[in-house]
């Protein structure tokens, strides 16, 4: 059987602040405020499957999706 492979590092940047209420949708990710007011979100994700979850977590909370970039280092 084979290793479990390891997830991939994500950086999501999203156009706006995420309200306080919705941050537990997202508490697996390390969430940083610019000072332009956007939303990083960086973390593991585990698969495609995962992906698309979290963007449509991010689509459900009417943000504003600006980049998703798999990160080579974490």
């Amino acid at each position: 059987m084979p290793a479990p492979q390891m997830p991939d590092w994500y950086e999501i940047r999203i156009k706006e602040a995420i309200r306080e209420k919705s941050l537990t949708w997202f508490e697996e990710f390390a969430i940083t405020q610019t000072t332009s007011g956007e939303t990083l979100l960086t973390g593991p994700i585990a698969d495609q499957s995962a992906l698309h979850g979290l963007l449509a977590k991010i689509r459900d909370l009417n943000l504003t999706l600006i980049s998703v970039n798999r990160m080579d280092d974490h």
